[in-house]
């Protein structure tokens, strides 16, 4: 049955449709055009498994296609093995972040001993040359057909590489002849490897290689025009507890704790990976930048910071689903990382709850900019409720709200020859819980406006990260 509240963000929809012309309200500019291809939960249970984290539900790819005023819509499961073990034997493959393999103890020792990790691709797309794939932390991306959804192949994304996975979340160069990630190892030292990969999607080249003896967090990280910024959280993995939960059946989220360490800004040449500069603050949990730059010995960046690892532990889906959710709060926060090291100043430029921080990508990422936009969410609901638009200049804010619908992640794509930061469009995937069904809403990115809005036939869980392709925005909208 319908469910009348953010509920119904996270219930399955097992409905796949493929190039559906959407009824449309109001209008998109003609100038749009393009795909945005979005990626998020759509299974919540393996068989007869309930999913236990925000992180675990079964990927599913949803684009809207959008040329001369028109969207055609499609969605469609990403078929990785973790789907097909899920729906041919009705049960966990792989230790999920919160769900324990459904697999006798021996073939769980070996998963772990092994490194075994999901490769069922939740958090985001990403172009690897011709290819588009679905993407998470894993070592793996899976690849799918942009006009099906169809998926295609499969890609090692650590080949060439001394490390166990890859982040989702990548930086391009603006000319898009090469883009930045971060590989990942963690055990009894932790890892992190920045490295370059070529646009076209060839072999990597590693810069430079970060090492821990505890084992932090990282997420995503920060690219300025000179530097990359490795944000290590005060917050990680009992890696201990991981191997223990190969018998106990404790998981990633069981692990997750608080290190004895502070939050670290690790400035790293992005040409070369010679170390610049580490500064400190005090903890912090991190997943997401929104931008950063150089500015008069020091790097600004800024991010949406949590208190702790509550901002992971308090994703579980009993609490998203509970009457009186007890969630994490983030912040729009400055951090001013001086390149002669020392402790990074820090201050908060929006009161959350607010994630999924944006800024126009393609025009001021690495360089300094003026707005960020967020989803922003009240104290009703475990969802967002508000588009909102931070000048973080003035402290002017404008917000977007449909009462009772809950604004996905807002996507900027910026109008041809735009004659200023804010020219151009969000595209956000927004879910109405009262007419179950989501829809496509386009906002003016200056003044938050509702330009138009494409209505789809059924309701979507709520998403994670998309991009935009198109020709205002060839390959990358959004890190």
């Amino acid at each position: 049955m319908p469910s009348a509240d953010y509920r119904a963000g996270f219930r399955t929809q097992t409905e796949e449709l493929e190039n559906v012309r959407l009824t449309i309200e109001g209008s998109f500019p003609e100038w749009l055009r393009g795909d945005l291809i979005g990626n998020g939960p759509g299974r919540f249970e393996a068989g007869e498994t309930e999913l236990r984290h925000w992180f675990d539900p079964l990927a599913m790819l949803r684009r809207f296609r959008i040329d001369d005023g028109e969207v055609t819509y499609a969605n469609r499961f990403v078929k990785s093995r973790d789907y097909e073990y899920a729906t041919e034997s009705g049960g966990v493959r792989t230790p999920f972040p919160g769900t324990p393999p459904d697999r006798p103890v021996w073939t769980r020792i070996r998963q772990v001993l092994g490194g075994t990790f999901p490769d069922n691709p939740i958090i985001g797309v990403q172009r690897l040359g011709d290819e588009v794939a679905a993407v998470t932390e894993s070592p793996t991306a899976l690849v799918f057909d942009p006009d099906t959804l169809e998926t295609t192949g499969r890609r090692d994304l650590t080949a060439g590489l001394d490390s166990d996975l890859t982040l989702a979340h990548v930086h391009y160069d603006h000319d898009e002849a090469a883009f930045y990630n971060l590989g990942v190892s963690y055990g009894r030292e932790t890892t992190f490897t920045l490295f370059r990969r070529p646009g076209d999607g060839g072999a990597p080249t590693p810069l430079t290689r970060l090492r821990f003896d505890e084992s932090p967090y990282v997420h995503s990280f920060a690219l300025t025009e000179r530097y990359a910024v490795v944000t290590v959280n005060g917050f990680g993995l009992d890696t201990a507890g991981l191997l223990r939960g190969a018998v106990t059946r404790e998981t990633f989220l069981d692990a997750f704790r608080p290190l004895d360490a502070p939050t670290r800004f690790v400035v790293l040449d992005r040409e070369t990976g010679e170390h610049e500069a580490t500064a400190t603050a005090p903890p912090a949990f991190v997943y997401h930048h929104a931008n950063a730059y150089e500015r008069d010995g020091e790097v600004v960046v800024d991010l949406v910071a949590f208190d702790d690892e509550r901002a992971v532990t308090r994703l579980t889906m009993s609490n998203l689903r509970d009457d009186d959710p007890d969630l994490p709060v983030g912040d729009l926060v400055r951090y001013r990382v001086p390149l002669s090291g020392g402790e990074a100043a820090r201050e908060r430029l929006y009161r959350g709850p607010v994630e999924f921080p944006m800024v126009n990508y393609r025009e001021v990422g690495g360089s300094r900019h003026r707005y960020v936009y967020l989803a922003e969410t009240d104290e009703t609901s475990s969802l967002p409720t508000d588009v909102t638009k931070v000048d973080v200049e003035t402290g002017t804010v404008r917000r977007w709200r449909d009462a009772g619908a809950h604004p996905g992640e807002p996507v900027f794509v910026s109008a041809p020859e735009a004659a200023a930061e804010d020219d151009g469009v969000l595209l956000s995937v927004v879910l109405v819980p009262e007419t179950d069904r989501s829809a496509l809403v386009c906002l003016d990115a200056e003044t938050l406006t509702e330009r138009g809005r494409a209505l789809l036939p059924h309701r979507l869980p709520y998403g994670f990260h998309g991009q935009f392709y198109g020709p205002s925005s060839p390959g990358r909208s959004m890190i």
